[in-house]
């Protein structure tokens, strides 16, 4: 009968639980199907990211098997790293457990997304071991606003991760309505109106160039010429292309929605030539393993390609989307296509490309030059005047 020793670990500055046995296939091959087990190549073992719920489950899904479980472990403090800060909180005990699994399942129930749940509940296990032993019917607004006031000096979350966080706490609120919390007293700050970072064409195409690696060129191209979503090219299947009317079918996007938008023609060779390369099974950019692209992978490979092409902008996945929204609008396209090609729920969410577009701003003078004009033009002088 196998053993398995459970230990705990930072990695990815979160707190992690190694799971540690002696090498046996069978084991080895019944761990992996857990949910929510990952392979570490820095640590060398499998893990979980820690949660009371997590734990539990896995205890439960290896007694099971027969697996014995040497130590009956248990954490005193929960480690996490932020920013080079490190901060311990006490787990939940058995009452504030059985609370958050219940809170998952709402937030399943609600037909929420995988990534609105992870969101939610990773903020609401926080909010209960930042509130330690306090029983969740005792719980009230100023419960919430001492947690937030803590978690946004000392984790230094930005607006975006402020808002998600009061839209999770709002949710448990309405899930536990026995808690004294007053959803109305909790304040929810205003989004950030900052302008999305485009790139040049020039840029897009020093990408592609740096690109050497096919898989690497094919993501990129994608995620420009389609204006795909990072999660949406990670969910694409083979079965989603139709070269005959140049269209992708890209389903349940955000906000469950489906929704078609365009191949780019040019791409036709680059695709064929990788499709021969490869040989994707199922989806349309597989890990060497098979499944499911990681988002980590692209996000990392996209980081090293713009530093070598010696593109000093932060450079994201939707960086490529945005690029693709704003030299659609730039070349004439009319604004309702690329809403509809976007996926955009409100016309308001694309307007922000008008912003950025430089064919309009390029047909507006700076009253510098227009005085430096009239100056040349009063005075009759053949040359430019300048400020140099």
């Amino acid at each position: 009968m196998s053993s398995i020793t459970l230990e705990q670990f930072i990695h990815n500055a979160k707190s992690c639980i190694a799971i540690k046995f002696a090498y046996c296939f069978e084991t080895k091959e019944f761990i992996k199907k857990f949910k929510g087990v990952h392979w570490t190549k820095t640590h060398r073992t499998f893990y979980f990211y820690y949660d009371e719920v997590r734990l539990e489950d896995f205890k439960q899904y290896i007694k099971k098997e027969g697996i014995v479980l040497l130590d009956n472990y248990k954490k005193d403090t929960v480690s996490r790293v932020k920013k080079g800060i490190t901060f311990e909180l006490k787990p939940l005990n058995q009452e504030k457990t059985l609370v958050h699994r219940h809170f998952i399942k709402f937030l399943e129930g609600k037909r929420l997304s995988t990534s609105s749940i992870a969101s939610y509940s990773g903020f609401i296990v926080e909010f209960l071991r930042f509130t330690e032993d306090k029983p969740v019917k005792s719980l009230d607004e100023n419960d919430v606003r001492r947690y937030i006031e803590w978690a946004v000096s000392t984790l230094n979350y930005a607006i975006s991760t402020h808002r998600q966080m009061v839209s999770g706490l709002k949710h448990f609120a309405y899930f536990y309505p026995a808690c004294s919390i007053n959803v109305e007293k909790t304040y929810m700050p205003k989004k950030d109106k900052k302008l999305p970072v485009v790139l040049s064409i020039e840029e897009v195409f020093s990408l592609l160039r740096n690109a050497k690696n096919l898989k690497h060129r094919i993501i990129i191209a994608m995620l420009y010429g389609s204006g795909l979503r990072i999660g949406e090219l990670i969910d694409l299947e083979l079965k989603d292309f139709d070269f005959s009317r140049k269209q992708l079918h890209i389903k349940n996007g955000k906000g469950r929605k489906d929704r078609y938008t365009t191949i780019a023609e040019s791409l036709f060779p680059l695709l064929k030539n990788y499709h021969i390369t490869y040989k994707p099974k199922v989806y349309f950019i597989e890990n060497p393993k098979g499944g499911k692209y990681s988002p980590e992978s692209i996000r990392s490979f996209l980081r090293k390609i713009t530093k070598t092409a010696g593109i000093t902008k932060i450079v994201t996945p939707h960086t490529l989307r945005h690029s693709y929204a704003t030299h659609m609008l730039e070349q004439g396209t009319d604004i309702r296509y690329i809403q509809e090609l976007l996926g955009h729920s409100r016309p308001e969410t694309t307007m922000i490309y008008t912003h950025v577009t430089r064919k309009d701003l390029q047909q507006i003078n700076s009253p510098l030059d227009n005085a430096l004009k009239k100056l040349s033009l009063r005075d009759n002088s053949d040359n430019k005047l300048t400020i140099s």
